[in-house]
């Protein structure tokens, strides 16, 4: 029992001040939510197709952090394409939903490389649970009942392809919002500062078939402090059927990822996180579910 309650003290340290210059929902297999992050994204491909992904993180820990995706891209004629993001994330006693719009427009730069430039719109719920301040001793600051229960808010980014390569730069949101944090034991009223999200992403063929693939990318996330992130992905493909790879984040896990298509229209995925941090020894394990499907 001892054991369980420093894991959760621990963990709510972890959650509620070390990560908290981090305030945007992470995922491991980012590849197939690009417009979640870069609304340039929605009208990149032919396909028009629906991906979710849940996260549960720090298996065994109370509270851990939560995160659930659902994005939406539908190319609109030769050179638009339209699309809808939903990004829930629950910590310890926050829990906010960004819901986006998406646009975006192709310019072809030459016969093999292209641009993309992209918009978002939406909004951010935001709600604090102060009684699980109580729970857990912490101290409540009065200018929590001054943050704000929406704030509208705007992104934008831009997409360079050229056959297998493609380089992302993009901010989803673009104004700071209201948010809490943990200051020397009490929470109080603060921002959470706009991200800024670089992914660079190649499709390496190995053979002659071209029916194996290499997917290697990188993702970096940067904030106003905090650390620079970066999270290395590697995929193998085979026959884009099925897909084998892992991850690391730096200074934080590593990954395994396995994808499974089923009919061309259905693919399931699945990724296994494991922490390098000391401080979650007991509590290591994020499981991380995903699926798309293509209309």
């Amino acid at each position: 029992m001892q054991n369980i309650k420093n894991i959760v003290t621990i963990a709510l340290f972890l959650i509620f001040g070390v990560l908290s210059a981090q305030q945007e929902g992470l995922l491991t297999n980012y590849r197939y939510h690009m417009n979640a992050y870069n609304p340039a994204f929605v009208s990149l491909g032919e396909e028009t197709a629906i991906t979710s992904s849940f996260r549960q993180q720090w298996t065994g820990v109370e509270e851990a952090p939560r995160t659930m995706v659902v994005s939406f891209g539908t190319r609109l004629g030769k050179k638009t394409g339209l699309g809808v993001s939903v990004m829930n994330d629950k910590t310890f006693i926050e829990s906010q939903t960004f819901i986006g719009i998406d646009y975006s427009y192709k310019l072809q730069l030459s016969e093999k490389s292209e641009l993309y430039l992209g918009l978002k719109a939406g909004g951010n719920t935001y709600s604090v649970n102060t009684a699980g301040l109580e729970t857990y001793n912490i101290q409540s600051d009065p200018s929590i009942s001054s943050i704000s229960d929406f704030n509208p808010n705007i992104g934008a980014g831009i997409l360079f392809k050229r056959e297998a390569l493609f380089l992302s730069l993009a901010m989803p949101r673009m104004l700071s919002t209201d948010r809490a944090e943990n200051s020397n034991g009490t929470a109080t009223a603060t921002v959470a500062k706009p991200h800024l999200y670089a992914t660079v992403g190649y499709d390496l063929p190995l053979g002659n078939n071209g029916n194996l693939m290499l997917k290697p990318s990188a993702m970096m996330r940067q904030v106003s402090g905090a650390p620079l992130s970066v999270d290395f992905n590697t995929m193998l493909s085979f026959n884009n059927d099925f897909e084998l790879g892992a991850s690391y984040r730096t200074d934080s896990a590593f990954a395994g990822l396995v994808n499974l298509s089923i009919h061309k229209r259905l693919t399931l995925g699945f990724a296994y996180e494991v922490s390098t941090r000391n401080e979650l020894a007991s509590a290591k394990n994020t499981n991380e579910l995903f699926l798309r499907f293509v209309f």
